[in-house]
């Protein structure tokens, strides 16, 4: 049975509830469905939505959201952060790693094929150490529960981490419809994370940089699922929104057009995949990068968030290794657990989950936003068997791990309130120093019994509240 967050198993609230607890039961229950419609009128107004590639509706949807926010205990949440600064700080450790000394490689920690081979590892960045030697200057990582005191990684996102524009938007749904609540159970601040992000990327100005850092957002443009992020986080850094076409390399550095010629930027934080940004150096018919960028970046004239190249350290495949990888760094064994995997490029891990496929969930390993994976048991037979010929075929593609019984949050429905499953997704800021932003964005599967929380499968998100002391 899922750990339930809110309620214990005689009915009661757990203790960062107690008063939330209280209050809602004090409410009447078609006033908070009142307040629910709100919320998404709220969404629609503002244009929170996001694009799913593939489907014949091609128009942008509302991201549905659950106005039950989600507690953590201070005493959980430094737990959590605790964990969190030690992967980020391994993580970063690695990528300086292979692409300078390979430490790590030479100790038989990692195979050396499976950074070789990656797709993700760039030669461009070998030898070439960005500014203040930062690579994850923004991370998302994915966090699982399944106790009371049982968190485990599912996935390091560090090259362009998405969702944070839902995590401050459903705070500020939040306080608009129910401000006393925050001052109640005195909820820690997150609105703060626009200001914090532009202090953390300025302060990795190349060293060249003269006065205050220029710092840009660069987005694919507005067909991108992902551009009412790019365009809200951009305004609310009081920075520019530029895409390829805006900006050229000139004298060495990237210039952006404006009314007054082109002018120098100091920092770029990036919303374009590593092959796109580039087409002298990646892909050449890339129409959304900067011709000649990578050559400015390894001048030292440009910081890009995240670096080139940091999509390796957030490989699934590199996953599996990440209790060595962080252990090998700091001197530690990881805080915070990885989800028991099995690397399906082992003949005998392959045995063992072509010959389990129904109690496993199989993923790709460059795989993302739930696509290209199998939930074995919620999948056909048909479809498992389907699965298993791909795993056959190419077994280095993939890794499996145990289905979890992720824990619950319940979510407010027409007859009161019921549990679904949730993840969470905390955002780390990098610089000379890691700051995690209290709370972060919960995803949440709105189909009862689903685990799959992603908003392109049908999930929905709702507020994370870290309390104080």
């Amino acid at each position: 049975m899922a750990f339930d967050e809110m309620i214990t198993g005689d009915e009661g609230p757990r203790p960062p509830y107690e008063k939330y607890f209280e209050w809602y039961n004090s409410q009447d229950r078609a006033h908070l469905i009142a307040k629910s419609r709100d919320a998404e009128n709220i969404f629609r107004k503002t244009g929170i939505t996001f694009a799913v590639y593939g489907h014949a509706d091609s128009s942008e949807k509302l991201i549905p959201f659950d106005i039950i926010p989600r507690i953590i205990s201070a005493r959980e949440w430094r737990k959590l952060a605790q964990g969190i600064e030690q992967r980020v700080i391994a993580l970063n450790a690695f990528l300086d790693d292979i692409y300078h000394k390979q430490e790590i490689i030479r100790a038989g920690r990692v195979p050396r094929e499976l950074i070789e081979n990656n797709v993700a590892f760039l030669s461009e960045m070998i030898g070439f150490r960005p500014p203040g030697g930062v690579y994850t200057h923004i991370v998302g990582t994915d966090i699982v529960r399944t106790g009371e005191d049982q968190f485990y990684v599912l996935e390091d996102n560090a090259r362009t981490p998405s969702g944070v524009s839902y995590m401050l938007e459903n705070r500020e749904t939040m306080m608009q419809m129910f401000p006393e609540l925050f001052h109640e159970n005195k909820v820690q601040r997150v609105e703060d994370y626009p200001y914090l992000l532009r202090q953390s990327l300025a302060s990795l100005a190349p060293p060249g940089c003269t006065g205050k850092p220029r710092v840009a957002v660069l987005t694919p443009g507005i067909y991108n699922s992902a551009y009412y992020e790019h365009s809200f986080l951009a305004d609310m850094m009081g920075v520019e929104l530029v895409e390829g076409s805006d900006l050229r390399v000139i004298d060495g550095k990237v210039k952006m057009r404006t009314t007054r010629g082109y002018e120098a930027i100091d920092v770029l934080y990036r919303r374009v995949d590593d092959d796109f940004l580039d087409p002298l150096t990646f892909r050449a018919d890339s129409a959304l990068g900067i011709p000649g960028i990578m050559d400015v970046y390894r001048a030292g004239n440009i910081t890009i968030a995240n670096a080139p190249g940091t999509g390796i350290s957030d490989d699934k495949a590199i996953y599996s290794y990440m209790p060595e990888i962080v252990e090998f760094y700091t001197g530690r064994k990881a805080l915070l657990e990885n989800v028991p995997t099995w690397r399906c490029s082992e003949a005998s891990s392959l045995k063992y989950v072509l010959e389990h496929l129904e109690e496993l969930v199989v993923k790709e390993v460059h795989g993302s936003g739930g696509y290209g994976m199998l939930v074995g048991p919620t999948a056909s037979k048909k479809e498992r068997a389907d699965f298993a010929e791909k795993l056959k075929a190419k077994p280095n593609n993939y890794i499996a791990q145990p289905t979890l019984s992720l824990s619950t949050v319940p979510i407010l429905v027409n007859k009161g309130i019921a549990p679904r499953h949730v993840d969470l997704r905390p955002y780390v800021l990098v610089s000379d120093k890691v700051q995690i932003i209290p709370g972060g964005l919960t995803r949440v599967a709105l189909k009862q019994g689903s685990l799959v929380v992603n908003s392109s499968q049908g999930g929905g998100t709702k507020d994370t509240w870290v309390l104080e002391d």
